[in-house]
């Protein structure tokens, strides 16, 4: 018997206490397959410091790395929980309380007004963790929230979206909130403020296909998946092999899709600057149709 390992080391860990190691100390990048240190990812706002991978990021990382300190997110309108009463393998009232479980959100937006870099704006971030970002009642009642109180507050509205499309649950009333988004973003629009959509890994679906591309600027993520059916659809629909890169942030940029693409570390910096140019145009504008 090892009276080192069987007595003293017991005795030890009893005064000293246990001390047992997190699993989340590191995180491994899904592009290079490096590990990376928690901390220091969170530093680097989710971005690899080895390769520059984006990583994915939730609803409340994107207010809390856009936002000036002192925001808080809106209570937005209630949606109908299940209003067909849908069940594939599970429940759909059950899946939402999975997803709300797991992100601590009602639904797969949030919406908060405050200031970037002293610029007032009001800004809804999508979350990818809550059913893939789906968009059904809830998000649209949650973009026309944010469109209404942009207008409200003399405001610009800068959207995050991150989203797999409409959610199959909610049927036709999911297909029923593209009009309305884009009728959100008219809102906007018509009462002569900026709607800036920055476009982040992924978005898709019916969310492409409506409010995201009807901004007056397009930012993307580097290397962020953008497109409306997947790459395997469009390549048997066409015949075709689709080009290196096709749907990739750089690529749409490339073509005249996307008006920038933009690191995460220089986003709050560069919507800050877009917002004061487009403020200071939209008061000039105002002035010369006040005189004419």
């Amino acid at each position: 018997m090892n009276w080192l390992t069987e007595f003293v080391r017991p005795k030890i860990r009893t005064l000293l206490g246990r001390r047992d190691v997190p699993d989340n100390l590191w995180v491994q990048c899904p592009a290079c397959e490096q590990m990376i240190f928690q901390r220091e990812l969170e530093k680097a706002l989710k971005v690899c410091p080895h390769c520059a991978h984006h990583m994915r990021a939730g609803a409340a990382e994107r207010l809390a790395w856009t936002l000036d300190e002192g925001y808080a997110p809106i209570e937005l309108p209630k949606a109908p929980a299940d209003p067909l009463r849908f069940r594939d393998t599970k429940r759909y009232a059950d899946r939402l309380r999975e997803a709300r479980e797991k992100t601590r959100h009602d639904d797969a937006i949030l919406v908060a007004p405050g200031t970037i870099e002293g610029q007032k704006a009001v800004v809804a971030a999508m979350d990818f963790e809550f059913m893939g970002g789906s968009m059904g009642a809830a998000v649209g009642e949650g973009l026309l929230a944010a469109a209404r109180l942009a207008v409200l507050q003399d405001a610009p509205l800068v959207v995050f979206t991150a989203s797999g499309g409409a959610r199959m649950q909610e049927g036709a009333i999911s297909l029923m909130q593209m009009p309305r988004t884009v009728i959100a973003t008219r809102l906007v629009k018509e009462a002569g403020l900026p709607v800036i959509i920055v476009l982040t890994d992924p978005t898709t679906g019916g969310v492409t296909a409506s409010f995201a591309m009807l901004g007056d600027i397009q930012i993307g993520e580097p290397g962020a998946l953008i497109g409306f059916a997947g790459a395997r659809v469009i390549e048997q629909t066409v015949r075709e092999k689709l080009p290196e890169g096709f749907q990739r942030a750089e690529y749409l940029h490339e073509h005249g899709i996307l008006d920038l693409v933009v690191p995460r570390a220089e986003l709050k910096a560069t919507l800050a600057r877009l917002i004061g140019l487009l403020r200071v145009r939209q008061i000039e504008t105002a002035a010369v149709d006040a005189t004419a």
